[in-house]
């Protein structure tokens, strides 16, 4: 089936190109979101008439992209969700959840926008791309924990499991201490005896 773009298709082609696609690709995504035209002379003459327009408006949205991209670009946004000691997520991050982040501290994101370079189903810090246009794209950091504290070191460059190494590292020095503790105690202990005895043998 051919279609004539309205406007920048990743992989098919540039606003105004007449191209081939599969018929379901056409009528369940290119038509309804306004992204094409069949390819018939009515359309396409209506497209020639309406080019300089199409264009400047196109112009506009990329240049409003750009200025979204310039803030939006490389920006970290907290997804806190419960896991496994090991990391690994009762579910996962989806792109809704991406754009909900990102939508909460005043960027203006939609679902449909973001692309999951890799689903996400552990705790860590994850890139995730936004195309805010057909031709503006930027990576966002999801940082997924499962508290605000958890975020904040992983934030600062520590991963899950050299927390958990951390947590038990530092585990295992207080029962050491305690064993410490334990230990000095009974030999305090048995110290006493034997002074009393070493006092009674003087008397």
């Amino acid at each position: 089936m051919q279609v004539i773009l309205l406007e920048r298709v990743a992989k098919l082609g540039q606003m105004g190109d007449v191209v081939d696609v599969k018929p379901g690709y056409a009528r369940n995504f290119l038509l309804p979101q306004g992204k094409a035209k069949t390819a018939s002379e009515t359309n396409i003459a209506a497209f020639e008439a309406q080019k300089a327009q199409l264009e400047a408006r196109n112009l506009e949205t990329k240049k409003e992209a750009e200025a979204l991209a310039e803030k939006l670009d490389g920006q970290q946004f907290i997804v806190i969700r419960s896991a496994s000691d090991a990391g690994a997520l009762y579910g996962s991050v989806t792109p809704r959840d991406a754009a909900e982040a990102a939508t909460a501290d005043g960027f203006t994101v939609d679902k449909k926008q973001v692309a999951l370079i890799a689903p996400i189903k552990e705790l860590g810090l994850h890139s995730v791309s936004v195309k805010l246009h057909p031709e503006v794209e930027v990576e966002i950091k999801m940082n997924v924990a499962r508290s605000q504290e958890e975020a904040e070191l992983q934030a600062s460059g520590k991963s899950i499991q050299e927390l958990a190494a951390e947590e038990e590292a530092a585990a295992e020095y207080e029962i050491a201490e305690l064993f410490d503790d334990i230990g000095s105690a009974a030999s305090d202990d048995d110290e006493a005896p034997a002074a009393e005895a070493a006092g009674e043998e003087t008397n």
